[in-house]
């Protein structure tokens, strides 16, 4: 097609939507700038696009919603859920790994521009002693319960266009961490156009290139089934997908006690979520109305509701979500065909936009619209969706702050390694000297029962130590 046949096809398409200026500097850019901004103008869903501006003010009543909430069905931590025993449903856990009908689904599209650290967060180096990355934490963890289960388990990465091609050159450098090439399935996030907020005008990033941002989590649906992914794992065997973020290195990755619960009580979709300590806590609440659970941001729930008490005191509203769900594949691939089951979520950010008089402008204040979709609006069009309460002191330690912040920083998230850590050796008859770091390789053990019997009586830690394939048992001190 001719540079101006190709002008033309451009405008023909932007023109009923009022998104004409995207080309205002075609004339000025080179061939290779000009294909590029053609490709992202194809892609986008200007009708979409419109129809989300149009009606982005529209009110959105949470507060009707939330006033017929109850505490969602689960399973409370320590307790049997739904006549099911904790014993009965880790069994059946094991069962479902032990038929290699599981996979592990991590979503690290995010960056670590927060942390200070200016790659993909799961690159970051986390490990107390080992400084091993979030990527090799997570899929040592895979590797383990592979081991375990006697199969292989594979494991399917999202990343995001700021992401992907330096993740895949990580895994690549690193030999994908001893997984094998072919159980590692990496497929990258679509993504959206910032839009002025005022005019609705998809903003420019630069003269040939449109401001665009990753579609947020819920962005998996679409890519998992875009790129074959979720075809070729069904062709596995593959019914399940434990779905984790990147972020949290203490996620009980395939947890058999979690995804027994799951099969037990014939769930489509469960989320692990924690007891909140206060009213107020930033996580999405889990609640549950007219039988149906529903994930509410912290940031939309009212005040007054979420103090709101049950019968016994505690709080009504009390679960929080920890961004880890076990979800059917049979129900993915219904959902792929429901255009309307992820909606999208409207957040008013600073983003810098190419200006044709004044360049490229760094606002001081919110000035777009960024849209994105949450995986955990699934949750309702599940059949059976439950919680399954975990403990946050063994299960949730997101890695999201730089050092200084009041919390979620690396130095908060590394002591909660190591006081896990420390409880698994303690637990089976180690004892830690005060003030000693302690880290355990999921190769090492991934969960404490992996440590039993594996310690001489009377052993004592008394130095920094990192528990790996390679250490060696015997030389840890003995108390006289």
């Amino acid at each position: 097609m001719g540079r101006e046949n190709e002008y033309q096809e451009l405008m023909t398409l932007l023109e009923p939507f009022e998104q004409t200026h995207l080309l205002a500097a075609w004339g000025k850019l080179s061939d290779e700038e000009r294909s590029r901004l053609a490709s992202q103008i194809r892609g986008l869903d200007l009708p979409l696009i419109a129809r989300l501006f149009r009606d982005r003010n529209l009110p959105i009543d949470i507060r009707k919603l939330v006033e017929r909430a109850t505490s969602p069905r689960g399973v409370r931590l320590g307790a049997d859920g739904g006549g099911v025993s904790t014993a009965e449903s880790r069994q059946i856990g094991e069962d479902v790994l032990n038929r290699g009908e599981v996979a592990a689904l991590l979503v690290a599209g995010g960056q670590g521009t927060r942390l200070g650290f200016p790659h993909p967060k799961g690159m970051f180096p986390i490990g107390p002693i080992s400084g091993h990355s979030l990527f090799q934490i997570h899929v040592e963890k895979v590797l383990a319960r592979s081991k375990k289960s006697g199969r292989r388990i594979p494991l399917a990465i999202m990343t995001s266009p700021a992401t992907h091609q330096e993740t895949v050159k990580f895994f690549r450098e690193h030999s994908q961490f001893g997984l094998r090439e072919d159980d590692l399935y990496v497929f990258c996030q679509g993504t959206m156009p910032s839009v002025d907020a005022r005019t609705g005008r998809v903003l420019l990033a630069s003269p040939g290139e449109l401001a665009l941002s990753p579609d947020g989590h819920g962005g998996m649906l679409a890519a998992i089934v875009r790129s074959g992914t979720l075809e070729r794992l069904a062709s596995r065997g593959i019914k399940y997908l434990f779905y984790f973020q990147v972020d949290n290195p203490l996620v009980d990755i395939l947890s058999p006690l979690a995804i027994g619960y799951h099969v037990s009580l014939g769930s489509e979709m469960s989320t692990e979520v924690v007891a909140k300590e206060t009213p107020f806590d930033r996580v999405g609440n889990v609640i549950e109305v007219d039988g149906r659970l529903y994930v509410v941001e912290y940031s939309d729930l009212p005040d007054d509701l979420a103090q709101k008490r049950s019968s016994d005191g505690g709080l009504l509203l009390w679960a929080g979500s920890i961004g880890v769900h076990i979800i059917n594949v049979d129900f993915l691939f219904r959902m792929h065909q429901q255009s309307d089951a992820l909606p999208y979520h409207l957040a008013y950010k600073k983003v810098p936009y190419y200006d044709p008089t004044r360049g490229v402008v760094k606002p001081e204040e919110p000035n777009a619209i960024k849209f994105e979709r949450f995986i955990f609006d699934l949750i309702p069009h599940a059949k059976n969706s439950i919680v399954i309460e975990v403990n946050a002191a063994e299960h949730f330690a997101p890695l999201k702050n730089a050092s200084g912040a009041e919390r979620d920083t690396p130095e908060h998230v590394r002591s909660q390694m190591i006081a896990l850590h420390r409880s698994w050796l303690e637990q089976n008859g180690v004892s830690v000297q005060d003030g000693v770091p302690v880290e355990i390789s999921p190769l090492f053990a991934v969960e404490p029962n992996d440590l039993k019997g594996r310690f001489p009586i009377g052993s004592k830690v008394t130095e920094p130590t990192f528990f790996s394939q390679a250490t060696k048992v015997s030389p840890i001190g003995q108390e006289s």
